[in-house]
């Protein structure tokens, strides 16, 4: 049994290391090259987004591409990203995914853009673009991109500030640095917090954001909840709030690459605090609070996935503080996505290997 560190403080950048592992980790999907995302159908069987531009299909041991995917634009950290499973999909059959997207030619670039589509056998069909992120641009980092739904049927889903830190992520009247939220079909909601506002993009739900690359429903709230890279540190865990600022590259608690200093400031009022940051950072993928009773004493943790250091980190809040961080997965390799699949089992996709799945030793 582990040894809690509930004094461990706020911030505090020791991550501990079990000493008795009581997990194992089965490789049941080989031979991906970088599995971005992933999802898993009501009948168990998982869908699986690798960045170069493919949907896999895995069911019963085997993997099929899936076809009717539109192209995808890839460049740099771009390419085919996030994916998702409709709640009533039982019933609709309904997936919905992002990808960097030029939609018309490549020549001006991409940015990222949000689909759904239904799923029929192996192949899309009925696919539509539910949102494309402007302009394009051939710069090729922070396109995002995670998606979510909520407890009401809303959609959410991430952009990056595409590398323009001092023109996206402030400016409502502009993509990127920003969480969006949709109804499924695409239409915007009529109580968007900036619906209301003269130019602004009305599927802004919240700014100030960096390259969120996790989002996930907390289970108890209801809330969402995503991460963000930081630059050189200040990573950060956010609870997103209608409207709210959470004040890149305002405020920070990173610094350049060059270790040269972005902004002195790491509050500022009208500006949110994270609810956690990493220093050093850890280069977060992934994202999910564990809700199932094959881990009694992981329940309500979140996991993280850390590409930086190559593992997957556990961690405990109490009344939205950390207080405690571990390894569950060291030196597995870079961790891209995690998810609680709903058969209760914890999925990871690793990039170079495949996809594992976390399961409680008997």
């Amino acid at each position: 049994m582990l040894v809690l560190c509930f004094a461990c403080a706020q911030n505090d950048t020791s991550i501990q290391t079990p000493s008795e592992v009581d997990y194992n980790l089965d490789l049941i999907v080989t031979d991906l090259e970088l599995p971005w995302g992933i999802a898993m159908l009501p009948d168990h069987s998982l869908l699986i987004t690798e960045k170069s531009g493919l949907l896999i299909h895995f069911k019963e041991g085997n993997k099929t591409e899936i076809g009717g995917l539109p192209k995808t634009y890839v460049r740099g950290q771009g390419g085919l990203m996030g994916i998702a499973v409709h709640p009533d999909f039982t019933n609709n059959q309904r997936i919905y995914f992002t990808q960097s997207s030029s939609i018309a030619s490549d020549d001006d670039g991409g940015n990222t853009a949000l689909y759904s589509a239904t799923l029929e056998g192996n192949q899309l069909i009925e696919v539509r673009l539910l949102y494309k992120a402007q302009p394009n641009t051939r710069v090729g980092r922070h396109f995002g991109s995670r998606i979510v739904f909520d407890n009401e049927g809303y959609l959410y889903f991430t952009v990056g500030d595409r590398g323009k830190r001092d023109v996206y992520p402030q400016d409502l009247n502009l993509d990127g640095g920003k969480v969006y939220r949709l109804h499924d079909d695409g239409r915007i909601p009529e109580d968007n917090p900036f619906a209301g506002v003269s130019g602004a993009k009305k599927a802004i739900y919240s700014y100030g954001h960096r390259n969120p690359q996790g989002i996930a429903r907390h289970p108890e709230t209801g809330a969402i909840w995503t991460h963000e890279h930081g630059p050189l540190g200040g990573d950060e865990i956010n609870i997103i709030h209608a409207g709210a600022n959470y004040g890149w590259p305002v405020i920070t608690y990173g610094k350049n690459y060059s270790g040269t200093t972005i902004t002195k400031e790491t509050s500022r009022t009208g500006m949110e605090q994270p609810l956690y940051y990493w220093i050093p950072s850890i280069a977060p993928s992934g994202m999910a609070f564990v809700n199932s009773n094959f881990y009694p004493e992981w329940k309500g943790n979140l996991l993280v996935g850390s590409l930086k250091f190559e593992y997957l980190e556990r961690i405990i809040i109490k009344n939205n503080k950390v207080v405690y961080r571990e390894k569950v997965a060291a030196d597995i390799g870079r961790v891209r996505d995690v998810i609680v699949g709903s058969d209760g089992y914890i999925y990871l996709a690793v990039e170079g290997k495949g996809i594992f799945k976390v399961v409680p030793k008997s």
